[in-house]
């Protein structure tokens, strides 16, 4: 089996981070493949990402494999280690070496965890965009040394790629959203306009006061405007129903 030049894996990674827009799009599988490409392309052994929500929360997590997975869900319930903290700062979290007193202090349950697991050390880089903080990037080692500079600015420029796809995603989604709700506001309003016409020829009365009764039937029995309105157009609210008496 041929080995795919650096090159390529780069601009591979980079595509699939950046290709957000597609119909099926799942962000914790999105999450999955950015954690697998640093591993491919980083010199770690394994890499975890959580999300956090606006108010700081962290909500989610994926991972390189099943085992890094369950050490970043296991961070989130003890709410201790470096992809926490760089959630909560939106500051990365440099080179900690997981054997030293400092790592054992700040994270007292997630350091021995990691180094069962054989890391020796971890990086957290955010996932952040301007002022949004969306998650954050683990990178673990299980050698001796730091990532060296070059790799820290990879690792960053993945993170960044994914949290602008997210953030991407996110914002073509909260338009569709916002027209569809337009779209829908637009077809109820010509029901009911539709529906109004109707009830004043029925009624031999101005549209005004039909608007009015069909309000105040809609009102009376806790049911949409809408919904009065579509029945008296499928023939099933009679409109002599409609009013004072009714």
């Amino acid at each position: 089996m041929s080995v795919r030049p650096r090159e390529e894996l780069l601009a591979a990674a980079f595509v699939d981070l950046a290709n957000t827009l597609v119909r099926d799009f799942d962000v914790i599988n999105f999450l999955h493949t950015l954690a697998e490409h640093c591993v491919e392309l980083l010199d770690v052994a394994a890499a975890g990402v959580m999300l956090a929500t606006p108010e700081g929360r962290v909500v989610e997590a994926a991972a390189s494999d099943e085992r890094t997975r369950a050490l970043e869900l296991a961070s989130i319930e003890w709410d201790e280690g470096p992809c926490r903290d760089c959630c909560h700062t939106g500051a990365p979290v440099s080179d900690v070496a997981l054997d030293t007193e400092t790592a054992r202090q700040r994270w007292p349950r997630f350091t021995p965890h990691a180094q069962a697991m054989g890391f020796t050390s971890v990086v957290a880089a955010p996932l952040r965009l301007h002022e949004t903080t969306i998650g954050a990037l683990n990178l673990f080692r299980n050698r001796s040394g730091p990532l060296d500079q070059a790799q820290l600015r990879l690792g960053q420029a993945l993170a960044d790629t994914a949290t602008i796809g997210v953030l991407q995603h996110r914002a073509v989604h909260e338009q569709m959203t916002v027209a569809t709700q337009l779209q829908a506001a637009l077809d109820s309003r010509v029901v009911v306009e539709q529906a109004n016409g109707f009830l004043a020829h029925h009624r031999d009365i101005g549209v005004d006061q039909a608007f009015r009764l069909l309000r105040a039937h809609a009102r009376a029995r806790g049911l949409r405007l809408t919904d009065v309105a579509r029945g008296i157009l499928d023939g099933t609210v009679d409109p002599a129903l409609i009013g004072p008496g009714a």
